[in-house]
């Protein structure tokens, strides 16, 4: 009989999108199978659900959320994890670092897509 492929709880809260830290201490614990992953992701118990929707967010889900690199973020001063609010919080208060981030990812965008339409064209 095979052994079912697990992994750390750290590499299943990345893949569903979570901070490990606020899921329920019986997540932490324990290996996590491709197919606990799977039906996690598949039918997301309120845990899981209320993570996503509220937070705290790991890093790359914030800086995705405010339109940020990571490295930007640390620029910015925001190395912990935070929650939806404190998400709209900074996008309504706009302070200076966001904006200047903000407009950093939208050259690297540009510069990415002038690149690929190089390479095509």
């Amino acid at each position: 009989m095979k052994t079912p492929q697990t992994m750390k709880p750290a590499t299943a809260a990345k893949k569903l999108g979570v901070y490990l830290e606020a899921t329920p201490a019986e997540f932490q614990a324990g290996a996590v199978s491709r197919d606990e992953l799977n039906a996690l992701q598949a039918d997301p118990p309120e845990w899981l659900r209320d993570l996503r929707r509220n937070g705290p967010h790991p890093r790359p889900v914030v800086a995705a959320k405010l339109g940020v690199s990571i490295g930007g973020l640390a620029r910015g001063g925001v190395t912990e994890a935070l929650t939806t609010e404190q998400i709209e919080a900074l996008k309504a208060d706009n302070p200076d670092w966001l904006r200047r981030e903000r407009d950093t990812q939208a050259d690297v965008r540009r510069e990415a897509s002038r690149l690929k339409a190089d390479k095509t064209g």
